[in-house]
C-alpha cells in the first residue's frame, strides 16, 4: 500500500522535527534476473517502469541509471508541459501527456506542481497570422484545445510583452493552449521514482551500463558496473546518450545529440503569469513559484553530450528575452546549464524495437523529452510489456524512415532545423 501524504502530516510533521518521514525510495542491490530492465532513471525510464508495473502487473523490473534520479535532462529542462502540434499522431500522443499529468498529481499522491497557466506562441507578421490561424485550426480538428488571438488578447494575457510601434518583431497575435503550463522537473522524477518503488520496481542507481549481452543474435541482459543482470527484455530511455548505447547493442539510429541551453533569473515580483514563446527569435520564459523567470532558447548548432553552453548562443536566446520584454533586459541571472538532448531528423520520437531483438527504445523527443514524460512512459510500457505497439506510438516506429512516412514536427517542437 502506498504511503499517503495528506495536509495533516504535513502539519504533524512539522511539529515533530520532520522525523518521521520515510525515504521516497529504496536502494536494492541488483538481482541477477529480472523481468524487464529499463536503462535510463529520468523521467520517461521511471514513468515506463511505473506504468509496466501498474498496467501490466509486471513485478520483477529494474531501472539502471549510472548516476543520480533526475540527473539528466529530467532535471536540466524549462518544465514547460503542451499540445500544441501540428499532425494528428503528435497531437494524439502530447495530449495524452497533457491529461495524464491532469490527474498525476492525484494518481501518485505526490505534489509535482502542474499549473495550467496556458501558453502563447506569438507571431510577428500578418503572414504568421495566416499560418497561427492553420495551425489553430489543425489543432482543434486533432481535438488539443487552441485559440487565435489577437494583439490586444495577448497583451491583457502578458501586458509585459513588447507592444511598442517600434518593436523589431511586433506582436500582431498568438496561438494560445490554455491547458498547457509547467509542472515541477525534480517532483515528476521523485513522485514516479516513490509510486513505481512501492510497486516493487528496483531503482538501481551509480550503476553504469557497459555492454549487452548478446546470444543468438537476442539480447538476453545487460553488462554493468555491479555485474551482469539478466532480463528478458530491456528498453532504453537515456535520451542525448541513446546513440552511445545503440553502438552497444548493436543497432543504429537516425539520431544526433545537441546541448540545449536554459538560463533561470533572480526572482522578481510576479511579472509572468503564463508561458510565451516567439518563434521569430526562438526565445521563451516563464516564471517560477519562486519568482524566478526561467528562459529557454533554440539548440546550439554543434552536435554534443557536453551539460554545459556557450556564449554564442546564450547572447542569441537572451537578446531574444530583451526583444520580448525590454523590461527584463537588468535583470540578473543566477545560473544557466544545458541538457543533452537527442533529436531525429523529422524532429518526432521514435519508440519501438531497435533492431536488436529484445532490445526496445525510447528517444528522439529533443526539446519535447519532459512534456512528453507520462505519455512515453504508457506507451513504451504497453511495448514492453505486449512486444507490440499501443495504437498512438505506432506512427512512430522506427520504420517510418525507409517507408517515408515521417512527422516533421519541427515547428510544433521549437527545433529550428
Amino acid at each position: 500500500m502506498m504511503r499517503s501524504y495528506s495536509a495533516l502530516k504535513v502539519l504533524r510533521e512539522g511539529l515533530r522535527g520532520h522525523t518521521g518521514w520515510q525515504p521516497l525510495w529504496r536502494s536494492p542491490e541488483p538481482q541477477t534476473n529480472y523481468d524487464v530492465i529499463i536503462i535510463g532513471g529520468g523521467g520517461h525510464g521511471l514513468a515506463t517502469a511505473y506504468y509496466l508495473a501498474k498496467n501490466h502487473n509486471v513485478r520483477r523490473i529494474a531501472v539502471i541509471e549510472k548516476g543520480w534520479l533526475g540527473g539528466g535532462n529530467t532535471g536540466r529542462n524549462t518544465t514547460i508541459i503542451r499540445s500544441n502540434y501540428f499532425y494528428p499522431e503528435s497531437t494524439r500522443l502530447y495530449d495524452l501527456s497533457v491529461r495524464l499529468y491532469e490527474n498525476l498529481a492525484r494518481e501518485i499522491n505526490y505534489n509535482v506542481m502542474f499549473s495550467q497557466r496556458g501558453m502563447l506562441v506569438l507571431s510577428h507578421s500578418e503572414a504568421e497570422m495566416e499560418i497561427a490561424a492553420r495551425t489553430v485550426n489543425a489543432m482543434q480538428l486533432n481535438g488539443a484545445d487552441a485559440e487565435l488571438l489577437d494583439a490586444r488578447d495577448v497583451q491583457k494575457k502578458a501586458p509585459i510583452l513588447n507592444f511598442r510601434d517600434d518593436a523589431r518583431y511586433p506582436i500582431h497575435g498568438a496561438i494560445w493552449q490554455g491547458r498547457a503550463g509547467t509542472a515541477r522537473h525534480d517532483a515528476v522524477a521523485w513522485g514516479y521514482a516513490r509510486a513505481a518503488d512501492e510497486l516493487g520496481v528496483d531503482i538501481i542507481q551509480n550503476c553504469e551500463v557497459t555492454g549487452f549481452s548478446i546470444q543468438g543474435g537476442r539480447c538476453n541482459g545487460v553488462e554493468t558496473t555491479k555485474g551482469k543482470i539478466h532480463a528478458d527484455r530491456v528498453g532504453v530511455a537515456v535520451a542525448g546518450h541513446s546513440s552511445v548505447l545503440a553502438e552497444m547493442g548493436g543497432y543504429t539510429l537516425p539520431i544526433h545529440s545537441y546541448a540545449l541551453q536554459a538560463f533561470v533569473t533572480e526572482a522578481v515580483k510576479p511579472v509572468m503569469d503564463t508561458v510565451a514563446f516567439s518563434p521569430m527569435t526562438g526565445s521563451y520564459f516563464s516564471q517560477s513559484d519562486k519568482g524566478g523567470l526561467v528562459i529557454g532558447g533554440a539548440l546550439d548548432r554543434i552536435p554534443s553530450y557536453a551539460q554545459r553552453g556557450n556564449t554564442p548562443m546564450q547572447e542569441t536566446v537572451l537578446s531574444g528575452i530583451i526583444e520580448m520584454a525590454p523590461a527584463l533586459a537588468k535583470v540578473k541571472l543566477l545560473r544557466h546549464w544545458a541538457g543533452n538532448v537527442d533529436v531525429s531528423p523529422d524532429s518526432s520520437p521514435l519508440i519501438g524495437p531497435s533492431g536488436t531483438d529484445g532490445i526496445y527504445v525510447n528517444c528522439g523527443w529533443g526539446t519535447g523529452g519532459f512534456k512528453a514524460i507520462p505519455a512515453g512512459g504508457y506507451l513504451f510500457a504497453h511495448l514492453l510489456a505486449t512486444g507490440s505497439h499501443h495504437e498512438i506510438s505506432r506512427p512512430f516506429d522506427l520504420d517510418r524512415f525507409s517507408t517515408g512516412r515521417m512527422l516533421d514536427e519541427a515547428a510544433g517542437s521549437g527545433i529550428a532545423h
